[in-house]
């Protein structure tokens, strides 16, 4: 399977319940491509994380498809070794009194929580595993706290360490830094630098150019479920094509290899 696009999608139409939300889409990932996939609130990046989490297929026509890793059919829990997935929807549905290990063991059986059936399946290798996940992000102090009691930040690097516990070579990030306070969303991005430098894929969705490391060289523009822009992110973060997928003027400033936007003056 080494050989296979990351994601392939081709020429996919797919709706999000009544609602076109692509025509025509598409777009090829290779493995062990660093890439950001950027744009506006409700221009498509949920709705394209789910089809790669294969929560929602393309409608169905000839020489139309969605492959992951070479494959359009996957096992959910297949996947999961190969693809970890990070999100706040998925934060938001763990119950507070679910504490850090809970929510990291989860991850081994794509539940939502330990709880009847799932938690006689639970094996010393699962926890052994999942505490090297949470050491790894230093969040070993966490596994016995309640959500409840967490920081929003420490709530997601558990949710980090669940996608990373069976040590997929990939994983998809949406909107990360979502209500994080600045050293939180700092913090964060710093260890994802470090997943970057150990030879993790990472597949970042957002809207946020600030939460773009420098590591992330290929840049995905979409705007009203069009890609409008694809490439180095040199050359696609540029101010005219900020502008048009966000349909404001922004002026665009480098530092260090961190791209920030503000207010384009009259």
């Amino acid at each position: 399977m080494t050989d296979h696009p990351l994601v392939d999608i081709r020429d996919a139409t797919i709706y999000r319940g009544d609602t076109r939300v692509f025509l025509n889409l598409s777009l090829q990932i290779s493995q062990r491509q660093q890439v950001a996939i950027l744009g506006p609130n409700g221009c498509g990046k949920t709705t394209l994380l789910r089809v790669l989490n294969r929560e929602i297929y393309p409608v169905v026509k000839d020489r139309t498809w969605v492959k992951i890793l070479g494959r359009d059919n996957w096992n959910v829990w297949d996947l999961r070794r190969k693809i970890g997935i990070v999100s706040n929807e998925l934060q938001m549905r763990y119950a507070k009194h679910n504490t850090g290990i809970e929510v990291v063991l989860s991850g081994f059986f794509s539940s939502v929580g330990i709880h009847g059936r799932i938690s006689r399946l639970i094996e010393t290798s699962h926890r052994k595993a999942a505490l090297r996940a949470m050491h790894e992000l230093s969040i070993t102090h966490l596994a016995d706290r309640r959500l409840g009691d967490m920081s929003t930040g420490q709530q997601r690097r558990c949710l980090i360490a669940r996608a990373l516990a069976h040590e997929p070579d990939t994983l998809i990030l949406d909107e990360p830094t979502a209500g994080l306070d600045l050293t939180s969303s700092f913090d964060l991005l710093s260890r994802l630098r470090r997943l970057i430098d150990s030879g993790k894929t990472v597949v970042m969705v957002t809207h946020q150019l600030g939460d773009i490391p420098p590591e992330i060289q290929r840049v995905i523009l979409i705007r009203a479920g069009e890609i409008v822009a694809d490439g180095n992110k040199s050359d696609v973060l540029t101010e005219q094509n900020l502008s048009h997928t966000y349909a404001t003027n922004v002026r665009l400033t480098e530092v260090d290899g961190h791209y920030l936007v503000s207010p384009a003056h009259a």
